[in-house]
């Protein structure tokens, strides 16, 4: 891979969430498998945005308006796990693979509360 050239790419939120994506995206071709196309469409949608709202945001002009994003990023983080638990109830997914990974959503919550709290301070 080349230097790196944007902003969020420098971003411990980011690459955390960059790093659980690929996690998200092995779920959602388990669930193309077992022909739950709209349940892996959603997660990979929700997964993505998290991403993308910590880039967009990086390159926004001002604190408070990257510290909008990274609200709606927050949220995309709430709805990635909201699937994931519904999918485990449904016994679409087996409960030990997605702990782990409602750990690191949750680990990225936090982290993008306090990003935003010191953008806005």
């Amino acid at each position: 891979m080349s230097a790196k050239q944007f902003r969020f790419e420098d971003l411990e939120i980011w690459r955390k969430a960059a790093d659980f994506s690929g996690l998200l995206f092995q779920i959602a071709d388990k669930l193309d498998e077992k022909r739950k196309h709209r349940f892996a469409e959603q997660l990979r949608a929700a997964g993505l945005s998290i991403t993308n709202n910590i880039a967009e945001g990086s390159g926004s002009v001002s604190d408070p308006d990257f510290a909008n994003f990274l609200n709606i990023s927050r949220r995309s983080v709430f709805e990635v796990a909201n699937i994931l638990i519904l999918l485990t109830r449904e016994r679409y997914l087996d409960p030990k693979e997605i702990v782990p990974i409602l750990n690191e959503l949750e680990e990225e919550s936090r982290m993008l509360i306090a990003f935003m709290r010191t953008l806005r301070s």
